[in-house]
């Protein structure tokens, strides 16, 4: 009998999710900057297509015309975790994670299983596919799925907490960098698990749901992968975090001068610092870096770093962005009465978003309130001292 698809509005949504997918991994795969992080994006996009798959043929009838296809090996869940997490190291890192190989077992050992049950011939691959698969293995799978999805969860959480802390010790225009969007791949990854979470439990309760329910969650699976793929192409080009302006900073040696014997008076360096790079207008450098301002001041970028964090409590990344925030309110003072956001490009900030948020850590209001208030006599004029922002 011959066998004609039912191509339904499921089969061609997937459809076109798994083409989109597949397109944007090629064009990443063959992206000529960052390489590393790209090709574990595109990795983890051919993963996804692969676990829509079943579902786009499936919701066209191909199982139940070809039994065959039973086990046939396009999804393996187990590997999407830790391609994503190879993705944002190597965007934080530059490189790998260490022991990659290790953290995609669990994939390879899922795709062997499959191809093997894959094998098994005839009526003896459905007996098992309906008896031991659906009983053990299957349940296996999926809460294996979930805690891997979790502890990469966790694991991108912590580069990316490491990230934010790195470049906003060493950057001034942080905002450039990878930090934001790997936030973004975190809470889609969190979405994604708790779609599945809520999918599962909902099996759980009920004693099992069809493949039809299960088209909510295979549609959201196709919605973050178009937009991992969207977003991250948008993203390939991002500029790499710091390799080369740490190695040096890591790798200078050790002074052999005997060690004074009191501690440095961090605040007063820190103060001396501030004031020549305020004189100087160093600050109003967009791109400026730790390395970039020390081989100015003409010391140490150790020592550099150290004044600021103890001397002054705040990150290299709030130190300069105060002076930014400094040179804006000056510039209100003297009567500018311009656009605030180019006023704040002129003084350097890489965004709109750091703009406010350094104004508003230092001067307490946000740049349009002290426009409105600064012919206010009674309005208090910017502190003398760097003012204390959070980290």
């Amino acid at each position: 009998m011959d066998w004609r698809p039912y191509f339904g509005w499921r089969t061609a949504l997937l459809c076109v999710a798994i083409l989109q997918c597949l397109l944007l991994a090629v064009a990443l795969a063959r992206s000529a900057r960052n390489q590393v992080a790209n090709r574990f994006l595109a990795a983890a996009l051919i993963v996804i297509a692969g676990m829509l798959t079943p579902y786009a043929i499936g919701f066209a009838g191909a199982y139940d015309r070809f039994r065959w296809l039973t086990f046939a090996p396009f999804a393996v869940p187990l590997a999407f975790g830790p391609l994503l997490y190879g993705y944002a190291h190597a965007l934080a890192d530059g490189t790998s994670p260490s022991r990659i190989r290790g953290h995609l077992l669990p994939g390879v050992v899922q795709f062997a299983y499959f191809i093997l049950c894959f094998m098994i011939p005839g009526d003896a691959k459905w007996s098992w596919y309906t008896g031991g698969h659906r009983a053990w293995i299957a349940p296996m799978f999926d809460v294996l799925g979930l805690v891997s999805l979790a502890a990469y969860a966790y694991a991108i959480g912590r580069v990316l907490k490491r990230q934010r802390m790195k470049l906003a010790d060493h950057r001034s225009d942080d905002d450039r960098f990878s930090a934001r969007w790997l936030g973004r791949v975190l809470a889609v990854l969190l979405a994604g698990l708790a779609a599945e979470a809520g999918f599962w439990l909902w099996a759980l309760v009920v004693g099992g749901i069809d493949f039809f329910q299960e088209t909510g969650m295979y549609l959201a699976l196709a919605v973050v992968g178009v937009y991992l793929g969207v977003a991250g192409w948008r993203q390939a080009a991002l500029p790499m975090p710091l390799i080369a302006e740490l190695e040096p900073a890591l790798l200078e040696p050790l002074s052999i001068a005997p060690q004074p014997a009191r501690a440095p008076d961090w605040s007063t360096i820190a103060e001396q610092f501030a004031e020549r790079t305020r004189q100087a207008g160093w600050w109003r450098e967009p791109e400026l870096s730790l390395a970039r301002l020390s081989r100015l001041l003409g010391v140490n970028s150790g020592r550099l770093s150290r004044a600021i964090n103890l001397g002054l409590g705040i990150n290299f990344s709030n130190f300069v962005n105060g002076l930014r925030a400094e040179g804006v309110a000056r510039a209100l003072e003297a009567g500018a009465d311009g656009d605030l956001l180019g006023l704040a490009f002129d003084m350097g900030f890489a965004s709109k978003a750091s703009f406010n948020r350094a104004f508003k850590a230092r001067f307490g209001v946000s740049p349009s309130q002290f426009r409105r208030r600064v012919s206010d006599p009674a309005f208090p004029r910017a502190d003398t001292e760097m003012r204390r922002a959070a980290l």
